[in-house]
């Protein structure tokens, strides 16, 4: 089993940046990827960035160019999502996800974390 947990969330205003954290424990070593979805109200949830054990990265179109998901160097088994220039229409619940496949097609991350909240203000 792995369990995950956000934090950093919080109210921003339009512009402003923030930067969640993930850490992950538990069985890490079955870890081949974990990412970041988002779920605004009334909205499908959206995986909006991932990160696989060897590094590669990627982004849905909405939010590239402003998301940066990354790992703790210290600590791998911390990820981080940056969010710059942020929009009030990224506000949403963001859940931290793994799995223990490298590529996951067509069904959501196995194991979830609680969430974290991020209100833009404008």
């Amino acid at each position: 089993q792995v369990h995950l947990v956000e934090s950093g969330g919080g109210l921003v205003q339009t512009g402003g940046s923030l930067r969640l954290s993930c850490a992950a424990s538990g069985s890490i070593f079955s870890i081949n990827v974990m990412g970041w979805y988002r779920q605004a109200p009334g909205k499908q949830r959206e995986l909006v960035a991932s990160l696989t054990r060897g590094g590669s990265a990627n982004y849905a179109d909405s939010v590239k160019g402003r998301f940066t998901i990354s790992r703790d160097n210290a600590n791998k088994n911390t990820v981080y999502l940056q969010i710059n220039s942020l929009k009030p229409e990224d506000t949403a619940v963001y859940y931290c996800a793994a799995d223990s496949n490298t590529v996951v097609v067509g069904r959501p991350y196995e194991y979830w974390g609680p969430g974290t909240q991020v209100t833009v203000s404008s």
